[in-house]
């Protein structure tokens, strides 16, 4: 399939809007997001390539794809700009809520027995929700505690450092949770809700690729949470990002995965703990 270079013209841009995103830059796109991140695309999702890929080459007044791509291959700022808009970043605040029942028992654990305080990873936190609701769980077990919360896309850091959401993100919350941890945008702020700052001290956004060789030097874990992102990860990326987990995890610490995952029942440094949730175990 080439690319149709007709349509009509864009005036804020003064450029032809391309019909279709090509064969050949779809391969090309899949295979540095591939490359650089590590996410495998299926040939199905040319679709949602074709959208995200579009809003950029219309940012950058690109003439066609096969322009934009030569542009992601020799800036990095468009590398890391290309990386963010093909990245899937939907969350909720306690999604799969069964995880955070178990870090509470685990929270309440810990604060008995031990005077440190729970180090726990977000590995691909988005927009911050799910780094924020391990907060919330410490919070609420009692339980002092460090949350590092990281991802590849740099956008979505900035949104969860913010700590900034629209008030309908926290509308399945109970009511008391929301009074807790949240306080109500009013006057030209209303309909938005802003992390307490009792919460903010507790957790640290950086920007972190789970492809990259070698990771930040890290102190050991207690608690990680993975979860959707190595579904998108072929089986040797994901033996090997276990291992790397496994490296960073203290004995008996916890490793949570997403709904779709099982990729951790592999290794038998992991046994099964609950609902995709693993606990290390080494021999």
């Amino acid at each position: 399939m080439s690319i149709d270079r007709g349509g009509p013209t864009r005036p804020d841009l003064g450029i032809e809007t391309p019909a279709l995103l090509g064969d050949r830059e779809f391969e090309l796109a899949r295979r540095l997001i591939a490359e650089w991140a590590g996410i495998k695309l299926s040939p199905h999702k040319r679709y949602m390539v074709h959208n995200r890929l579009l809003r950029r080459l219309r940012e950058r007044g690109a003439g066609s794809f096969a322009e934009y791509m030569d542009t992601v291959q020799s800036e990095a700022d468009e590398r890391e700009a290309f990386i963010n808009a093909l990245t899937t970043n939907l969350t909720s605040f306690f999604r799969e809520p069964h995880h955070f029942e178990l870090l509470r028992v685990r929270a309440q654990q810990h604060r008995e027995r031990e005077r440190r305080p729970l180090r726990i990873w977000s590995a691909a936190c988005s927009t911050g929700e799910e780094a924020w609701s391990i907060a919330m769980t410490l919070r609420e077990a009692g339980c002092p505690g460090d949350v590092l919360a990281t991802d590849i896309d740099t956008n979505v850091l900035e949104k969860g450092d913010a700590g900034v959401y629209p008030a309908e993100r926290t509308d399945a919350l109970p009511p008391e949770r929301l009074r807790a941890h949240f306080l109500r945008g009013t006057g030209e702020n209303e309909g938005w809700v802003n992390i307490r700052p009792e919460l903010r001290g507790i957790v640290k956004f950086r920007q972190l690729n789970l492809q990259a060789q070698p990771w930040p030097a890290m102190d050991a874990f207690d608690v990680i949470f993975c979860r959707n992102v190595a579904i998108y990860f072929d089986r040797e990326a994901q033996r090997l990002l276990l291992a790397r987990f496994a490296q960073l995890l203290r004995p008996g610490g916890l490793l949570a995965v997403g709904h779709a995952e099982s990729f951790p029942a592999a290794n038998r440094a992991f046994r099964a703990c609950g609902r995709t949730a693993y606990e290390y175990v080494p021999a």
